[in-house]
């Protein structure tokens, strides 16, 4: 009898679909309160997640959708560097 392994599903914080955790970016919230990309998806904190596309990132900060997730308000420099390793990525 073959067993079926559900795949972790997550919600994309910009475009709000939900997609296999795999193919999309973690952004994690640590203890500390700062806000980074954990591209490895290891990192302790708060995740939120976000797809692999510039576009989802920039609605997701349009509606301050992170500082919901994470109860905070995160700086500009911040989405700037999330911006440019998800470019570089």
């Amino acid at each position: 009898m073959p067993t079926h392994r559900s795949i972790p599903m997550r919600k994309c914080t910009g475009c709000n679909e939900m997609k296999p955790k795999k193919e999309l970016i973690r952004v994690v919230r640590s203890a500390e309160g700062e806000v980074s990309l954990d591209l490895t998806g290891k990192k302790s904190g708060r995740g939120a997640y976000v797809c692999h596309d510039i576009n989802c990132l920039v609605k997701a900060r349009k509606a301050k959708r992170f500082e919901r997730a994470f109860a905070c308000e995160i700086p500009d420099e911040v989405y700037e560097k999330m911006e440019e390793e998800l470019q570089n990525g």
